[in-house]
């Protein structure tokens, strides 16, 4: 496995209608700790996003939150979980500077803030902007109806399948840490 030293998390500030959601953002933040991978993510300590950086926290691990300026209240920061809380201008410097800090990404389940988030990444790596793993940890079949649009997208001939098949997709966070290990390979130059 090559070594990877910070994962980003992109997930929501909900807990979801299930505490399946919420369980598996613990599993995912006992696996980052145990792995002594630095957490890297938005800074909150609400939802899934926030269960995940507090897991990792309790567990010793390291923990960066990236915060805009915007968000940098009392109501979201009163509880700290990271160790280290970096307020940026916005939210354009949130993505670029938790991109920046990050070897490999994971999108828990989430709304639209974690749906572009995990997009942006998405296309910076078919574009080779970076050649970072990104996996989606598909709790409950989540990200099931994303993976149909992509396949539609495929077969219409909007999108290659060598960049559909970029995301590692997994149900189990150690299976998909570990995978996320597995060095990225490049996209033939056509793609990028």
């Amino acid at each position: 496995m090559d070594e990877i030293k910070a994962i980003a998390v992109f997930s929501g500030s909900a807990f979801g209608n299930d505490d399946l959601y919420r369980e598996a953002a613990a599993k995912l933040g006992r696996e980052i700790a145990e792995r002594s991978i630095t957490l890297v993510y938005g800074g909150g300590y609400c939802g899934l996003m926030g269960t995940v950086a507090e897991t990792v926290y309790e567990r010793g691990g390291k923990v960066i939150g990236v915060l805009p300026e915007t968000m940098n209240t009392e109501s979201v920061t009163k509880k700290r979980v990271e160790s280290e809380l970096m307020i940026v201008p916005d939210m354009h410097e949130r993505k670029r500077t938790m991109y920046s800090l990050s070897d490999a990404f994971i999108a828990l389940p989430g709304g639209i803030g974690t749906m572009e988030e995990l997009m942006e990444i998405y296309t910076w790596r078919q574009l080779g902007i970076h050649e970072c793993n990104i996996g989606l940890l598909n709790v409950k079949g989540y990200w099931n109806p994303l993976l149909d649009m992509l396949d539609k997208a495929v077969s219409e001939g909007f999108l290659s399948k060598e960049v559909k098949d970029i995301l590692i997709v997994e149900s189990e966070a150690g299976k998909l840490v570990e995978m996320l290990g597995r060095k990225a390979g490049k996209l033939p130059a056509k793609l990028g």
